[in-house]
């Protein structure tokens, strides 16, 4: 038995490492496999002749990983080809997407795509696309295309086509109704910890910087590497091992043990969903996630058309991916952000210098207190800036419009405990004394729609 260690460029995730050492398993000679992400290295032992670099570059060409030798790594390198970057064209089409959503999200329309336990679940369904379409679906594409080969063989030739497509019906649905039921499941563990706004917003922030890890992955950033939540390998080995699931009726067997193979979307998904703190809505949000990844997945094992077909395409995507997640990542921690209260630096600045402030810009006090008015609507508050005494009592009312979507309360943790609960088509009153001056956040629990009330002095 003798042994050799390859450098491994394309990896970038824990599916990638089970893939890898699945498809090298099977060459005549290589008796054991084991695939390092972080190192960007595969150690194999073997008898007999060793597989070379150009062999094995070919063979998961269409996957675009490529090998070489360590000591041969620099000679091995290719001198790019001239022409435009890709990953300068990944950021202009994702820039063009993220443009498109700020224009939406100014008037309203876009509140759904913001990730959070509370997002729609048309948002976590669009995140399930994303992720069906991107290369962490690649290891469960890949098992269905490894499971193909058996499912045909246990249905003849002469079966309708109806019947040949039972079992990649069975293994989608086997998927999403283990995602619909663990996430149920999750959500349960969330409501035992009762949480709070504050530890759910800081929660969130967690989340969303796994995403930016998962982007930067994406991206191509080789320090992001180790960055990986995964299952013990044992595991997910068993899980991607497509002999460990045969007969008819364990494609849906198999479709629920995917809810246990790493993937950065769907750790993220599950997370949102033990966030819930709700049994219902965690089975909600991970069931919609999973119905996302559904289109592709039925792609792949009805057509037998790998994604990566055309590797410049994939990879191309998978940059325009990454910077989605990024933005979405960064989105999301801006508008915890809000929730916590925080107004950035100029607050700092701007309330060490003192102002002379118009009395026309301060609101009327009735009876001792300060009166301000708002609509609150399920895209924006009108009006969300205001100007208030220091030491005096605040009078708040708040209308609320017909349609309030995730706007039904209002918080702001540096003026006052609680939130302010809003009944369609009603008046609900907030009073309260702020007693420093300076610029207060106050926002939906969301942190999507928001503004700032000035205390002066």
């Amino acid at each position: 038995m003798k042994e050799h260690i390859y450098k491994v460029d394309g990896m970038h995730c824990a599916s990638c490492e089970i893939l890898i050492e699945k498809q090298l398993l099977d060459i005549q000679g290589v008796k054991s496999v084991d695939a390092s992400t972080v190192k960007g290295e595969v150690t194999i032992q073997y008898e007999g002749d060793r597989p070379n670099p150009e062999r094995l570059s070919k063979i998961f060409k269409e996957a675009n990983y490529t090998f070489s030798d360590l000591d041969n790594k620099e000679k091995s390198k290719e001198t790019p080809e001239k022409g435009v970057s890709p990953t300068l064209i990944a950021f202009n089409i994702a820039i063009f997407i993220i443009i498109g959503f700020l224009i939406l999200d100014r008037v309203g329309i876009a509140n759904f795509m913001s990730l959070s336990s509370a997002s729609s679940l048309f948002a976590f369904f669009g995140f399930g696309l994303l992720a069906g379409v991107s290369s962490c679906a690649a290891l469960v594409g890949g098992i269905v295309l490894s499971m193909s080969k058996q499912w045909n063989s246990l249905y003849s030739n002469d079966q309708s086509t109806s019947k040949k497509l039972q079992p990649h019906i069975m293994f989608n649905a086997g998927r999403v109704a283990s995602y619909i039921v663990l996430g149920g499941v999750l959500g349960m563990i969330g409501s035992r910890l009762q949480v709070s706004l504050q530890f759910t917003a800081f929660l969130i922030v967690a989340i969303s910087l796994l995403m930016i890890a998962l982007g930067l992955q994406m991206l191509g950033v080789k320090a992001f590497r180790r960055f990986q939540f995964t299952a013990p390998k044992s595991a997910t080995k068993y899980i991607a091992n497509e002999n460990n699931f045969q007969g008819k009726y364990m494609p849906f067997l198999m479709g629920a043990a995917t809810f246990f193979l790493p993937c950065g979307f769907t750790i993220t998904a599950q997370g949102l969903a033990l966030l819930s703190g709700n049994i219902f809505q965690g089975a909600l949000i991970m069931g919609a996630f999973a119905l996302g990844t559904v289109p592709m997945l039925l792609f792949i094992g009805l057509s037998s058309v790998r994604l990566s077909s055309k590797p410049h395409l994939a990879e191309r995507f998978s940059k325009v991916a990454g910077f989605l997640v990024l933005f979405f990542a960064l989105f999301n921690i801006s508008n915890q952000m809000n929730v916590l209260g925080f107004t950035g630096f100029s607050n700092t600045i701007q309330t060490q210098t003192k102002t002379t402030v118009d009395q026309k810009d301060l609101p009327p006090i009735v009876n001792g207190k300060q009166v301000i008015k708002m609509t609150a609507s399920g895209s924006k508050d009108t009006p969300n800036y205001f100007k208030v005494r220091q030491g005096i009592p605040v009078r708040w009312e708040i209308t609320a419009s017909t349609s309030l979507g995730c706007n039904g309360a209002i918080i702001s943790n540096s003026l006052f405990n609680g939130s302010i609960d809003l009944s369609p088509g009603q008046l609900s009153v907030k009073e309260f004394t702020p007693q420093n001056s300076g610029k207060f956040r106050f926002s939906c629990t969301m942190g999507m729609i928001s503004g700032i009330i000035e205390v002066v002095n």
